[in-house]
C-alpha cells in the first residue's frame, strides 16, 4: 500500500542528507541514505550514495533519468529465487 504525498509538502528529503549534499567536502564522497522514501533531487544527479535495504548498503550512481524517483527503488529488499537445474 503506498501513501501519495501531497504537493503542497514537498518532497521528502532528510535534513541531514541535505546538508551532505550542500557541503563541498563531500563532493566525490558516498552518502549513506537510511531513508527509503527520500526523493532523488536533482542535487543528487552525478553522486554516488549507498542505500540501506535492511541488511547491508547497494551502491547507487544517480543519472538524469532517476532524478523524481525514491531512493527505495533502486534498491532491492528481498532476493531473487533462483531454480536449480538438473543433471
Amino acid at each position: 500500500m503506498t501513501i501519495k504525498r501531497s504537493k503542497w509538502k514537498g518532497i521528502l528529503f532528510t535534513k541531514k542528507n541535505f546538508y551532505n549534499l550542500k557541503d563541498l567536502n563531500y563532493r566525490n564522497k558516498t552518502i549513506l541514505i537510511y531513508n527509503r522514501s527520500s526523493v532523488i533531487t536533482p542535487m543528487c544527479l552525478n553522486r554516488s550514495f549507498k542505500i540501506f535495504n535492511g541488511k547491508n548498503f547497494t551502491n547507487l550512481n544517480v543519472t538524469e533519468q532517476m532524478i523524481g524517483h525514491k531512493f527505495g527503488e533502486f534498491s532491492l529488499t528481498r532476493k531473487r529465487h533462483v531454480f536449480k537445474k538438473k543433471k
